[in-house]
């Protein structure tokens, strides 16, 4: 009987054991992520000027206000998309920190609904979606920041694989990290991965430099930094992707949105 309770006790402190690694790897993996709601508006090329106009107005009135649930992070990119990006803390928080509510609220219906007439007639695309920062996949030494300070022209890169590859594509991405460690490389990036509410799989790399200029110089010097060794590590990447998709765009804090610290 001495010997059963034994080994019972034995197999319960392996189950506190087990359920506490989980546990441990769980908050890592919660660390790990930064998710994101992405608002984005697909604007006709010939309305730029009227839908600009009515952003900015929109977000004066979210600072006038002094709106407390409203951030986003205001990007357009050379396709014209405008995208507003904000953080969540996990899916419950979608919708949630638009600011909206509160803004029809001190605007009033009439002021409000005059201003959002602007923006109907400059796209017939529009919709939000998840993605998430990988702050394990990301190169950031100094510190992961999607602003860092001067650097407001960007790259994004999309890379769309199959989901059945979600694994193998990850080890690559994870390749490409350990190499440009392995270097010292200067040229930082982030990694984003798709999330709820798109229909595709893919990373997106996110590059910042102060002008297409900076941009081009600094992508030069990192070529040669890495040198032959990137063919093999970027061959990997591309061997698994499905297609990519290269953009150039500005970080927009004229139509962004910070809340005042109180």
């Amino acid at each position: 009987m001495k010997t059963v309770r034994i080994r019972l006790l034995a197999f319960v402190m392996c189950l506190s054991i087990t359920f506490i690694y989980a546990q441990e790897n769980e908050e890592k993996e919660e660390k790990r992520f930064q998710m994101y709601e992405v608002h984005e508006d697909q604007v006709k090329p010939s309305m730029v000027a009227q839908y600009e106009k009515t952003a900015k107005l929109f977000a004066d009135k979210m600072r006038e206000h002094n709106i407390a649930d409203g951030y986003n992070l205001a990007t357009n990119t050379d396709n014209f998309r405008y995208l507003y990006v904000s953080p969540i803390e996990n899916l419950q928080g979608v919708g949630q920190n638009s600011g909206m509510s509160e803004l029809f609220e001190k605007m009033g219906a009439d002021s409000f609904g005059e201003m959002m007439d602007g923006f109907n007639a400059c796209y017939d695309r529009h919709g939000s979606y998840v993605i998430l920062l990988d702050k394990k996949l990301s190169y950031m030494p100094g510190g992961i920041t999607q602003t860092p300070e001067g650097e407001n022209y960007r790259k994004f890169f999309y890379i769309y694989y199959s989901p059945q590859n979600g694994a193998a594509m990850r080890d690559a991405m994870s390749d490409v990290k350990a190499m440009f460690e392995s270097k010292k490389s200067t040229s930082d990036y982030r990694v984003y991965r798709s999330g709820f509410g798109n229909m595709d799989s893919y990373y997106m790399v996110a590059v910042a430099a102060k002008d297409p200029i900076e941009m081009e110089q600094n992508g030069a010097a990192n070529d040669k930094l890495l040198g032959a060794d990137a063919q093999v590590v970027f061959g990997k990447v591309l061997s698994l992707a499905l297609s990519m998709e290269e953009y150039t765009g500005y970080i927009r804090p004229e139509l962004g949105y910070t809340p005042k610290k109180q």
